[in-house]
């Protein structure tokens, strides 16, 4: 059975064809920078590969892209597109109604386009794909896996806001948390490779978007992002954690509106709007060579990190292992570095050797006796996708 992940993130599209059971990866490849202008596919099969700038406006452009490689006569991988019995997608955010993997139907499309304003980078590029791949795979069931469910264990005493209780008893106004599917795969990883059912684990997901969990027997208890993708760690447009006294001041003081507040935090706040860079490949190298503002932007978003590790070590009451995942946190030998630099109370210690070997495998690049493990793990967001896609219609 031959299953086709999609991953779109706010501004990437990864995507892998699966046959299954068996796993095996078919095809795979990622379209980075969608929408600026700078677009880049990677497009990998067993006997071919493609690696170059492209015109991607749009997902749905991507996904069209995407559609004519698979198909290729020298590089494609299908006949037809009615070879793919399912089409797995990456819903970003699944509100309270779902909690587990689902069959889309006219009504979860509904639900999923109601809970834009929530998730505004990402359910629309989200129920894109899914409108796309109903065109395309016309055979295919849709599936929907959701960032937000893996999250719905996160107890009460965590996931409730400080506001009235009707805002969340009528209106389901709570943490939700997200990059679900990441997390839940690391926490699985990390426990195999600690060998450690009850293992307490802090999760590290770095890519354009950021976010981090709390983990313990294998279950998310803590989250950095809340209602919607926006709090939390510094990201590449997105601001993080802000006061909420700053957007009424803008509205009532600076004469902005909200709809350009929310596009302002979005769109054009994280690293972008520290640096004017929102890759932080650009930002790196620019600190590289003695840019003022990169350099501060990255101090500023490492000690976001260690913030939320302290925290977690705190309700946790300790910590086996911290994992870096994602293109940031598996790439950026330089954020690990800053991120686990005089942690040493902690029992974090870095070994910087370890640290700027490169390798796909996971790995540890702490000190040899440190008491707490620090793990790069490989993230692979799409087979998780394609296995509860599997699992739920077999």
């Amino acid at each position: 059975m031959k299953i086709v992940v999609l991953n779109s993130g706010s501004s990437s599209l990864k995507f892998q064809l699966f046959e299954m059971p068996e796993k095996t990866v078919i095809c795979s490849g990622i379209i980075e920078r969608i929408g600026f202008g700078d677009a880049h596919i990677t497009y990998k099969t067993t006997d071919n590969s493609l690696d170059k700038n492209v015109e991607v406006s749009t997902h749905k452009k991507g996904l069209q892209l995407l559609l004519t490689y698979l198909l290729d006569k020298n590089i494609g991988v299908l006949k037809s597109p009615k070879e793919v019995a399912i089409v797995g997608h990456r819903v970003v955010h699944g509100g309270s109604d779902f909690t587990d993997t689902t069959l889309i139907t006219e009504a979860v499309m509904d639900k999923i386009k109601s809970l834009i304003p929530l998730a505004p980078l990402h359910n629309p590029a989200n129920l894109q794909g899914i409108l796309v791949a109903e065109e395309i795979f016309t055979e295919a069931k849709q599936v929907a896996v959701f960032d937000t469910a893996y999250h719905h264990t996160i107890p009460v005493k965590a996931h409730k806001y400080a506001i009235p209780s009707k805002f969340l008893e009528e209106h389901n106004i709570r943490v939700y948390g997200f990059h679900g599917t990441s997390h839940k795969y690391i926490a699985k990883k990390a426990t195999e490779y600690l060998d450690k059912d009850n293992a307490k684990v802090i999760s590290i997901h770095l890519g354009n978007g950021c976010s981090m969990t709390a983990i313990q027997n294998g279950k998310s208890i803590d989250h950095s992002l809340g209602f919607a993708p926006m709090n939390g760690l510094i990201m590449g447009t997105r601001s993080g954690d802000i006061d909420p006294a700053i957007i009424f001041y803008m509205v009532n003081t600076l004469g902005y509106t909200l709809e350009k507040v929310s596009d302002l935090l979005q769109k054009e706040s994280g690293m972008l709007g520290l640096t004017g860079y929102s890759d932080l490949r650009d930002i790196e190298a620019q600190a590289a060579e003695g840019n003022k503002d990169c350099e501060l932007a990255l101090q500023m978003n490492a000690y976001r990190i260690k913030k939320f590790i302290g925290s977690y070590i705190a309700v946790m009451n300790g910590v086996d292992a911290i994992v870096f995942t994602a293109g940031i946190g598996e790439n950026s030998d330089v954020i690990r570095n800053m991120v686990c630099t005089d942690m040493e109370t902690f029992g974090i210690e870095l070994d910087e050797v370890k640290n700027a070997i490169r390798s796909k495998n996971i790995r540890e690049i702490n000190s040899k006796d440190a008491p707490v493990k620090i793990l790069i793990i490989p993230t692979n967001e799409e087979l998780e996708i394609a296995e509860q896609s599997y699992e739920l219609l077999n």
